[in-house]
């Protein structure tokens, strides 16, 4: 994908502030933070979603996310993290280069980032679990 911004990025085309690198993996601030400290981590090569990233690159992702949401945490004493990737356009993504979005969280700083809801019944419960584990 040689217009994706992000390999354009980790080819160096585009300027970045990298926080956390790998042979595999780039991590850099988001130029438009929810919060100051927003990190985007992805993989170094291009995989357009989580459903496309081979399960050997997941757990250098999973370390890069662990190391990272406790640097947030301690760098910038932040309470907590969220880490989030929007798959498919319907969910948000933008960028189709599978990417994780790490926001440092403080109590009480009022960002919500989804209304909750409720099912109708526990039989409506039910009926959503297993519709899903028939492809789990």
């Amino acid at each position: 994908m040689d217009e994706c911004i992000f390999c354009r990025i980790i080819r160096g085309e585009i300027p970045s502030t990298d926080v956390y690198e790998t042979e595999n993996v780039l991590a850099f601030l988001d130029i438009a933070p929810v919060q100051s400290g927003h990190v985007v981590l992805i993989p170094k090569l291009h995989y357009a979603t989580l459903l496309d990233i081979p399960l050997v690159l997941g757990e250098e992702l999973l370390r890069a996310k662990k190391n990272i949401a406790a640097s947030l945490m301690s760098a910038l004493d932040a309470d907590g993290v969220n880490i989030g990737m929007n798959i498919n356009e319907a969910a948000g993504q933008l960028v189709y280069h599978a990417h994780f979005h790490l926001i440092p969280r403080y109590t009480g700083d009022n960002l919500n980032l989804w209304k909750q809801g409720e099912y109708e019944s526990p039989e409506a419960m039910d009926k959503v679990a297993d519709k899903i584990r028939k492809y789990v």
